[in-house]
């Protein structure tokens, strides 16, 4: 992996490559407003006491609105419970994450020297919080409208080609348990590892008599629903 400098801001832009000034103009379809708050959304705690965590809060409320409103029109007929999961999916941390690195901000992450050497520009969890700020900052100075074009934008692909409402891993695992008369999946935690801002947890679930697997994540969450995912395969396979 290759460790980047941290982007210090400076009146005139960003100092060092990437062209973070440029990025964000494209990225949001013009030049900001606010400078400094998107300066703000991509800045990692290790970098600077003011940080992306407070804009952070507020863009994971926006994006929930968004998305919600999003497959609640898209999706007119389905009931709650579909609508639920597609939402779920659509606002998970690791989606959010994928968004982030589809839209080349790992570049632009700004980090103190041992969390790049540590691999945060690559982390789920910092990558889709770093998203999420930036939907933040877009809301604060371009309200609702400009953020729902981003979004949108980012995410289309993923609304658009859901033919069928998602089921979550784990809850998929638990259908598969059910239905050939097993127990219900255990979760065990068998490490954890890392500094604390990219933790690593790595969760093994199994179901007796069925078969196991392991995996890693930036959460004991997104660990247990790959572990799931994996198991799942596994069984299908």
């Amino acid at each position: 992996m290759v460790h980047r400098r941290a982007l210090e801001p400076h009146r005139g832009g960003f100092l060092n490559r990437p062209d973070t000034d440029g990025w964000l103009a494209a990225l949001i379809g013009r030049a900001p407003r606010d400078r400094a708050a998107f300066v703000q959304a991509l800045t990692h705690g290790s970098a600077n006491a003011v940080n992306y965590e407070r804009i952070e809060f507020l863009g994971d409320r926006v994006l929930g609105l968004l998305i919600g409103e999003w497959v609640y029109e898209r999706f007119a007929n389905e009931p709650e419970g579909k609508l639920s999961r597609r939402f779920n999916a659509l606002v998970s941390g690791e989606t959010c994450a994928e968004v982030a690195r589809r839209a080349d901000v790992p570049k632009h992450v700004i980090l103190g020297k041992q969390a790049r050497d540590d691999g945060a520009a690559d982390s789920d969890n910092v990558l889709g919080d770093v998203m999420e700020a930036l939907i933040g900052a877009l809301y604060l100075e371009g309200g609702l409208d400009e953020a729902r074009i981003l979004v949108r934008r980012l995410w289309g692909d993923r609304v658009d080609t859901q033919t069928s409402a998602p089921r979550h891993p784990k809850s998929a695992l638990q259908e598969w348990a059910a239905a050939n008369r097993r127990k219900p999946p255990e979760y065990s935690l068998t490490d954890r590892s890392g500094p604390h801002h990219a933790l690593r947890f790595t969760v093994t679930v199994a179901i007796k008599g069925a078969g196991e697997a392991t995996a890693t994540g930036g959460s004991k969450q997104e660990a247990e629903t790959a572990a799931a995912k994996a198991l799942l395969e596994k069984l299908a396979g």
